[in-house]
């Protein structure tokens, strides 16, 4: 059911939710586990920069405001 047979951090029940309230009628377990995959890239990466950001500015926090300029270069 995960990719790679690696255990996820997201949980997959969430992201089912998550993909139901999208719209999806039904989502399949390799779907599923695809999804937190590629969701879980997304967060390290977003994180990533979000980091970067506050670091630049002296902080070691993340705040807001990081995230959001991350998210605008993502």
């Amino acid at each position: 059911m995960r990719l790679n047979s690696i255990m996820a951090d997201l949980p997959i029940a969430a992201v089912v939710r998550i993909a139901k309230k999208s719209g999806a009628e039904r989502v399949g377990s390799d779907a599923a586990a695809a999804i937190v995959a590629k969701a879980e890239v997304y967060i390290g990466n977003l994180t990533k920069e979000a980091n970067r950001l506050a670091q630049h500015a002296g902080r070691k926090t993340i705040k807001e405001e990081d995230v959001e300029l991350a998210a605008k270069s993502a």
